[in-house]
């Protein structure tokens, strides 16, 4: 048996600040960087990828493998032409060599599920009608992460879909395993499985999207039970920042017959239904959470977590507005630090200083030319270069760059020279910081933080300063969305009603959102 294997990776924010360009690709922070086929399986060997699970879970049947290439690219902006089509066309042509060298059984597709690029709303749905294109009726098996936008097209031209069942992701590497094995499955039935689609209606937060607490932690449990009587019950959470028909809630379910996959997933749409309301996330403006934190602290050894989740670069933010450090400064957030600042700029000045040096800084505020001036002391200075150890990535390889410690009064903050968001504690350990140790973690993340970070803490709170992955998907200036998708869980207007009404410019801040208005 002979299985190719492809990875193309992006979750793109249509109101971010930067496109994602080739060179995002080439230095992605927390995974690996670009591996065309020749370097694949070496690059991917041991890391925490479904591509990686996907390899291990092949050899283990005997299957020999055809690597096409694989890349990722840290959230941010639509993919630009440039970057898809290289990519895109990398992929195909090594498919194509593949297929001149000899026969292929399958094909493995390490995809995001959340990718928009300048010419394609639903990219991945591109990437696939092309190797589908290429390879006929090969079949095909594709991974997505659950915060896909899975499209109807996505759905039809796959075999199977396995999304991951975790947010924060700590299940990829077992994903990429079982999507491999149904991908053999497959290939040994000879006859593809019955798949059934549907699309849910309202848009769910970011900050509600967790399965690690109530209402997506029951939600997958209905979901396991469901699955049991079909081959493949894939439910995506959607993202909510992509500006395109197919964003949103969708489920596919695979079955070995119509009226099995039809059965799960009506079930599955109307157990998530049911719980709608309680999706609608809360969250607290930045000067609260600080407050609220030092409280906390005051009486606790174990550290308080604030998230700053409008500036969460896992969800298209640059990882590097100033609101939450500012609050952190102005209220002596002691025993404070910030984790990480993304910002080449300050992170060379401070190497220029060296350590132990007292340098001012217009720090940050690259992405929204809001920087913050500061003066601090450079406490230590690294190479940005470690080792992922938390659930998420353990093994990854991380490279920011540049990297600085700054003390400011009280407060200290981790400056890198790339982004990433702040989901392992080694963010901070590369440069001598022990995350339990401290008062107050502030991290820029929304939710992957929780994997590595809530198990440590005496109180995780939520907070809103200013950023681009608005906590509110409602407040931002969709015009593409289908006429009847729901903005908000709970909330009936549609939004083929009110697109016109929707801010000239998204919001920066839950202190924005508009009041609603009367239907």
């Amino acid at each position: 048996m002979r299985i190719a294997v492809a990875g193309f990776l992006h979750e793109s924010h249509s109101f971010a600040p930067h496109p994602t360009e080739w060179a995002n690709f080439l230095t992605p922070g927390g995974l690996p960087a670009l591996q065309r086929p020749g370097a694949m399986m070496a690059g991917l060997k041991g890391t925490s990828t479904c591509a990686g699970g996907g390899i291990e879970e092949a050899v283990r049947h005997g299957a020999s493998i055809a690597p096409l290439g694989w890349c990722f690219a840290n959230p941010a902006g639509p993919v630009t032409r440039e970057a898809f089509e290289r990519i895109s066309a990398m992929i195909v042509d090594a498919l194509s060599v593949a297929l001149e060298e000899a026969p292929l059984d399958g094909i493995f597709l390490d995809l995001h599920g959340a990718m928009v690029s300048d010419d394609y709303p639903d990219a991945e749905g591109e990437l696939m009608r092309r190797v589908r294109a290429a390879a006929g009726a090969i079949p095909v098996a594709v991974t997505l992460d659950p915060h896909a936008n899975m499209t109807r097209q996505m759905a039809e031209l796959a075999d199977v879909i396995v999304p991951y069942r975790t947010y924060p992701h700590v299940d990829m590497l077992a994903v990429g395993q079982r999507a491999m094995a149904l991908l053999i499955q497959r290939i040994q039935r000879g006859a593809p499985w019955a798949m059934a689609f549907r699309e849910l209606d309202f848009l769910i937060p970011i900050t509600s999207q967790c399965t690690m607490v109530e209402p997506m932690a029951g939600v997958m449990a209905e979901r396991l039970a469901l699955a049991a009587s079909v081959v493949e019950l894939a439910y995506c959470f959607g993202f909510p920042y992509a500006d395109f028909p197919g964003c949103g809630q969708a489920i596919a379910a695979y079955a070995e017959t119509p009226d099995a996959a039809s059965a799960a997933a009506e079930a599955l749409s109307k157990a998530i239904g049911a719980r709608e309301a309680s999706f609608a996330g809360a969250v607290q403006p930045a000067d609260a959470a600080v407050s609220e934190a030092i409280r906390i602290a005051a009486a606790s050894s174990k550290p308080v977590v604030i998230a700053d989740t409008q500036d969460n670069p896992g969800g298209g933010g640059h990882g590097d507005t100033t609101g939450l450090l500012a609050e952190l400064i102005a209220q002596n957030a002691q025993g404070a630090v910030l984790a990480p600042m993304n910002d080449a700029e300050s992170a060379a000045a401070c190497h220029a200083a060296g350590e132990g040096a007292t340098i001012t800084l217009a720090l940050g505020g690259k992405s929204d030319a809001a920087p913050l001036t500061v003066t601090g002391i450079v406490e230590k200075l690294g190479d940005g270069r470690f080792t992922l150890t938390g659930p998420m990535g353990k093994g990854n390889p991380a490279d920011l760059g540049p990297s600085a410690l700054l003390r400011i009064g009280g407060v200290r903050v981790v400056i890198v020279s790339r982004k990433m968001q702040a989901h392992d504690q080694s963010i901070f350990q590369m440069l001598g910081v022990e995350p339990a140790a401290q008062k107050i973690l502030a991290v820029k993340s929304s939710v992957h933080f929780r994997a590595h970070f809530q198990p440590i803490a005496e109180a995780v709170l939520v907070a809103a300063a200013p950023g681009p992955v608005v906590a509110d998907p409602a407040t931002l200036p969709f015009t593409a969305l289908r006429e009847d998708m729901r903005l908000r869980p709970g909330d009936n207007r549609r939004f083929g009603w009110q697109k016109y009404r929707q801010p000239k410019k998204p919001p920066q801040s839950v202190l924005e959102i508009p009041e609603k208005e009367e239907e």
